[in-house]
Formats: C-alpha cells, sequence, structure tokens
C-alpha cells in the first residue's frame, strides 16, 4: 500500500514539476501568438485592398518599442465614434480587415488597430507590461489628433484584446468614452486550468479554490475579473455562447463583477457565437447591439446640445 501511495504522489509531484516547466518555458507562446501556423509574421494584406482610406502610423511606446498602427477613417473629415480595437492573440491586424470593412459600414466609424510589440510589423516580443504601454501610446496618440472627436473614443477588444482594453480603460477614465468586450477570459490564470486541465488545481484566478501555488510563475497574468471591478465607463459584453476557447461563463462572471460597482453595463449572448467568429453569426443582431452602444455613450456634440439640460440625452 505504501508503495502505491508513494507511486502516486511520486506522479503528482511530477504534473507539478512538469506544469512549472511548461508554464516557465512556453507561457509566452500559448498566450501570445504572433504567427499562425504555416503562415508569416508580415501582413497579408493592407486596407487598401479592401478600398479602405488608411494611414500608416509609426508610434513609440514609452519604453522606446517601435509599433505600427493602422488608423482606417470612414470619410478624410469623419467627426463620427473613433473604435480602438485590440485583437486576439493570433495573427497580426491584417486577418481582422475583413470584420473592420464591415464595422465601419454598420457603425459609421473610424477604427484604429494597433499591432502589439512582436506582432505585425511593430519591433519587440510581447509581454502584459510591454502590451499595457502599446496601448497606452495608442491612446495618447489619438487624443492629440485634430481630425477626430476626441470625446468619442471608444475601445474595443477581443479575447486577449479585451483584457488589454479593459486596463487601458480603467487607467484613461477621462480618455475612453466607453468598452466593448467580446469573448474575454477572466483571467490567464483561469485559461491555464482551461488549456491545460491538471492545472487547475496549482493555478487559478480570484476565484479559484485551489491552493495556487504555481501563480507565482504566470507572467502575464491578465486578470480582466479584477480590472472590470474598477472601471468606471459604460461596459458593453458581446458573449458567443459557442466560444470554443474561452468558456461562455468566463464572460459572465466578468460581467456580475463589473455590474456591482457599474450601473452601465450591458450584457448579450449570442447563441451561434463562436471565439473569432461572434461578429459574423451574430448578424445584424449584434452590429445593432454596438450601433446602439455607440449612441447612447459616445453621441454626436450636437446631439448633446439638442438635450434640455446640456446633458447626455442617452444616460440614465
Amino acid at each position: 500500500m505504501v508503495s502505491y501511495i508513494n507511486i502516486l504522489l511520486y506522479g503528482v509531484g511530477g504534473l507539478v514539476v512538469a506544469g512549472m516547466a511548461l508554464l516557465v518555458a512556453f507561457q509566452e507562446k500559448l498566450v501570445y501568438v504572433p504567427v499562425l501556423p504555416g503562415l508569416t509574421k508580415s501582413y497579408s494584406i493592407n486596407p487598401s485592398r479592401l478600398r479602405l482610406t488608411y494611414e500608416d502610423i509609426w508610434l513609440s511606446s514609452s519604453d522606446g518599442v517601435r509599433l505600427h498602427a493602422w488608423f482606417i477613417k470612414l470619410f478624410p473629415d469623419s467627426r463620427g465614434p473613433t473604435i480602438l480595437f485590440f485583437q486576439e492573440n493570433a495573427g497580426n491586424i491584417a486577418h481582422r480587415l475583413e470584420m473592420v470593412r464591415i464595422m465601419l459600414d454598420k457603425l459609421q466609424c473610424n477604427v484604429f488597430m494597433l499591432s502589439y510589440r512582436g506582432y505585425g510589423a511593430s519591433d519587440g516580443y510581447p509581454s502584459q507590461q510591454g502590451i499595457i504601454k502599446d496601448a497606452q501610446a495608442a491612446l495618447d496618440h489619438l487624443s492629440q489628433r485634430s481630425d477626430i472627436d476626441t470625446s468619442r473614443i471608444v475601445v474595443f477588444g477581443r479575447s486577449l484584446g479585451g483584457a488589454v482594453g479593459a486596463v487601458l480603460t480603467r487607467n484613461n477614465p477621462d480618455k475612453v468614452a466607453g468598452l466593448i468586450l467580446e469573448n474575454t477570459f477572466t483571467s490567464i490564470l483561469d485559461m491555464a486550468g482551461v488549456l491545460l486541465p491538471f492545472l487547475k488545481w496549482v493555478i487559478g484566478g480570484s476565484g479559484s479554490k485551489g491552493p495556487k501555488l504555481l501563480n507565482f510563475v504566470v507572467r502575464s497574468p491578465w486578470s480582466t475579473i479584477d480590472v472590470v471591478g474598477e472601471i468606471k465607463q459604460p461596459i458593453l459584453f458581446l458573449s458567443g455562447l459557442q466560444d470554443e476557447m474561452v468558456p461562455s461563463s468566463h464572460m459572465q462572471m466578468l460581467y456580475a463583477k463589473a455590474a456591482t460597482r457599474n450601473n452601465q453595463c450591458l450584457f448579450v449572448e449570442f447563441p451561434n457565437g463562436m471565439h473569432m467568429d461572434t461578429w459574423l453569426t451574430g448578424g445584424d443582431e449584434y452590429w445593432r447591439t454596438v450601433q446602439q452602444f455607440l449612441e447612447k455613450h459616445a453621441p454626436e456634440k450636437n446631439e448633446d446640445r439638442s438635450s434640455p439640460n446640456g446633458n447626455d440625452a442617452g444616460a440614465r
């Protein structure tokens, strides 16, 4: 009996050691995927291929990393809302252009697409603290432009981009009018147990019941569930119920955490939405939901003036 117990203990210990080794050695490659299998790091197309008017933007993050972005405008003199879009972890901004083309048409907005460090044409290597600096550089650039209405900047993040956008929104209450989160995880700590189930016993986020013995080795925890509870701006949660990557329960938990302190939260589910295609399978309802959020929380200034008391006509 003792020998069997010893074997079991050695086996569990081996799994823990193996899990720690995997996390230490490969965690950035699990969290950040700048290059899709079989493709190159470079952009396969640019916005002009889809007849979109755009600017190549080059930025410098606060730690000196050179970053690339595309600023796609609906019209050269468009004063509509500007969406600062943060992508999923896999691939680069060129892979999101078809979605952005539809976004411009449906929402009549401008879209700023940032390549995180290590992605696309941007220099450097991805990390949580580095990408937070990158996002801030993008927002600072937009906030200083004279050709857009800077009071109508809305952050939109999908999956990893939602974690990025949540931090940026919390840190900039006076620069961001609202936040849209789509299929975003509660934390990488929780996702570790989703991707590698045996790790859930030793790694977990704030809601985990496990001992969390290996949390300290995770360099990019992206604890979105802790961040959303500190956001004061309006938040729209878009959840695809068929998400095969991030359990839809993560979005429900994010909403529940945010709504306890923020009465400007809206949660919308899309029954057929998967991780990457909710914007497509959601159809007109998806775009109508986003459009109504923009109209309410990033309205045109002349709409503000039309309100009898001078306040936001959509606020409650």
